[in-house]
């Protein structure tokens, strides 16, 4: 399963993830990225395993470059 482009998150001209981005302020953007990271590490262990832990990287990832771009 991809975690980077995830095939269902692709079916328009931009990704989900951005134009959720694009209707949020930077301030919450950076609280969604860090509740997603908080969810799939919440859940590691229960469900999802490797995979959630992948996505919690890669959603801390966006958070880093967020904090990075904003500086």
């Amino acid at each position: 399963m991809s975690v980077n482009h995830p095939q269902h998150y692709q079916s328009s001209t931009i990704e989900c993830i951005e134009a959720i981005q694009a209707q949020m302020t930077p301030e919450e953007f950076r609280g969604f990225l860090k509740g997603n990271v908080l969810k799939y590490m919440w859940r590691e262990r229960m469900k999802g395993g490797t995979e959630s832990l992948q996505k919690a990287q890669w959603y801390l990832e966006q958070l880093v470059s967020h904090e990075t771009t904003a500086s």
